[in-house]
């Protein structure tokens, strides 16, 4: 059974470490402000996640697994709500989202 729960963690951390990289990655490729965070926010948020429940596996039913999913309850609510307060203050100042791209495929015939 150890073996099991011990794949299955190391199969969450890879997973979470993996998409906390397509995260960074997502970061430097997008084009605006707007793509930028949503990159940064929905597949970190689920890269930090993975991360947790993958240190939850390994930690077992103890007090750390209840400190770990603690962090992980403050992350899945703080992460939102600070997307959501960036995108509303970039609104506010003004910065506008890129809507399409010049001779890609998303311009009209």
């Amino acid at each position: 059974m150890t073996v099991v729960v011990d794949m299955a963690s190391w199969l969450c951390l890879l997973a979470g470490g993996v998409f906390c990289i397509i995260g960074g990655i997502g970061l430097l490729r997008m084009p605006d402000f707007y793509t930028r965070m949503h990159a940064a926010s929905v597949i970190d948020t689920l890269g930090a996640g993975l991360i947790l429940l993958g240190l939850i596996l390994q930690a077992g039913f103890t007090l750390v697994a209840v400190k770990l999913l603690m962090i992980g309850l403050l992350l899945s609510f703080t992460g939102p709500v600070a997307a959501h307060a960036l995108a509303r203050a970039a609104m506010v100042r003004g910065v506008k989202p890129l809507l399409h791209a010049e001779g890609g495929a998303s311009s009209k015939p």
